[in-house]
């Protein structure tokens, strides 16, 4: 297919619709500028860790005309047709689904990627189409494809706000949709694409069940529903999973087609009764895919934990290393670093008892319509002790900015570092409460969880 050659000079440009004063579309407890926001940011912070040149039109809550919305979005790379735009909505109307419109001067090529990953998320209703203006049929219908030049841009639907089961869905999943766009970018143009940091993803097959998904990758199927908020067993063939890592398996293994267990055990200098026992296998057949453990042939390991840190656009070794109250001499000792260069996608090791010695606070990234009085009174602080604690001079706060927030509700609260393998649902099971606690303890508006994460954790 002509898409799977990297096409290394295309850059993206995402355009959150709406903001400020135009709110957008609203229903079910949604305010569309506020969603696609969210959608937009997210999909800005994976491009950027996965080293695709990507801008964002706006990154907060920001009142924008239809002329300069468009002057960003051909000023950002030019009026090139190297040059993708993702316009990101939502619906109303009483459909239902996900829809993609795309560019009369463009094909449908990209346009249906994006709707196949989004229907393997958790097959929801797709539909991708041109739409023309009524009153001179050579000219697309909305504006943002008609005045955008020669680039490659779609608007896309995430689904209807005013259908009550399409806004619990995005409520629920937007990162899921966010994530299956980045998936389909990398379908598209080529690059390498990754998972987010402590995930992996499973495709469900013909014959596959719930159960035998959580057999094949030695996981729970309570853990496979709460990690995916599915809310049925029902699956469909080519739907994509999130699956947790557990901590625990230090060492694991894809079976590839031509393997056996003999080939295995070889490749792990163990034997073949070894591989058998540490993973319940009462016979030799194994599947191409499936996930064994590998018991270790070495004594454990005895260097420090660690978690792993993805280099973002901005970052420094000094400025990860203020972070996590480490040292930039400590960072490039564990990492073998011998320079202080950095590179977009990078993955850091840092040690995690550095971590757990940090003073007490949590760090906090600051969303779209936060404020330092809105933070401070989420968690039981003054605006004052947030500035002293952040050398702060003023009160405006950017997106993305990372801030420790002092921990005021200490008798009743601790921190907790998220590592490998975590999720919520890990976390909860261990410290005697429910997923839901920790998301509004915690204002989170998903399960998705990031490794090095802090997260206020309720003390019994």
């Amino acid at each position: 297919m002509w898409n799977n050659i990297y096409r290394q000079d295309y850059k993206v440009v995402i355009d959150p619709s709406h903001g400020g004063s135009d709110s957008g579309q609203t229903g079910n407890g949604i305010i569309e500028k506020d969603l696609v926001l969210d959608i937009s940011n997210y999909i800005y912070n994976r491009l950027n860790s996965l080293g695709v040149p990507v801008t964002i039109i706006r990154s907060g809550d920001e009142t924008i005309s239809d002329e300069e919305r468009v002057r960003r979005i051909l000023e950002a790379y030019g009026n090139n047709e190297d040059v993708i735009v993702l316009s990101n909505h939502t619906n109303v109307g009483g459909g239902t689904g996900a829809e993609v419109i795309y560019a009369l001067r463009n094909n449908d090529v990209l346009a249906r990627t994006i709707l196949d990953e989004m229907k393997k998320v958790n097959n929801i209703n797709t539909k991708y189409f041109q739409r023309r203006l009524p009153g001179d049929t050579s000219k697309d219908y909305y504006y943002i494809l008609r005045d955008t030049g020669n680039t490659q841009a779609v608007l896309i639907e995430y689904g209807y706000v005013d259908n009550s089961i399409d806004a619990e869905r995005l409520k629920n999943n937007y990162e899921e949709y966010a994530e299956a766009v980045v998936r389909a970018l990398s379908d598209y143009l080529g690059f390498n694409y990754t998972p987010p940091a402590g995930q992996t993803i499973y495709v469900v097959q013909a014959g596959d069940s719930l159960w035998s998904i959580s057999q094949k990758l030695g996981i729970t199927v309570s853990e496979l529903r709460a990690y995916n908020n599915l809310t049925s067993d029902t699956l469909q063939i080519g739907q994509i999973l999130l699956v947790p890592t557990k901590q625990e398996e230090t060492n694991t293994y894809t079976v590839k087609s031509g393997d056996s267990l003999w080939s295995i055990a070889k490749k792990f200098n163990i034997t073949v009764n070894d591989l058998k026992t540490e993973n319940n296998l009462t016979s030799n057949l194994i599947n191409v895919g499936q996930i064994l453990k590998i018991p270790s042939s070495e004594p454990s390991n005895p260097n420090p934990n660690y978690i792993i840190y993805v280099v973002k656009s901005g970052d420094s070794l000094y400025r990860i290393a203020q972070q996590y109250n480490t040292t930039v001499d400590t960072i490039k000792s564990f990492n073998n670093l011998t320079s202080n260069i950095l590179n977009i996608g990078q993955q850091l090791l840092i040690p995690i008892n550095e971590i757990e010695n940090e003073t007490p606070g949590i760090t906090y990234t600051v969303k779209s319509g936060d404020s330092l009085w809105s933070i401070a009174k989420r968690y039981n602080t003054t605006v004052d002790e947030i500035k002293n604690l952040n050398n702060l001079t003023s009160n405006i706060l950017s997106i993305g900015q990372q801030l420790l927030i002092p921990n005021n509700s200490s008798e009743n609260t601790t921190i907790y570092t998220v590592k490998s393998g975590d999720n919520l649902y890990s976390i909860a099971n261990r410290y005697n409460t429910t997923v839901n606690e920790l998301k509004q303890l915690n204002n989170l508006t998903s399960n998705t969880l990031s490794i090095g994460q802090q997260l206020l954790i309720p003390t019994r």
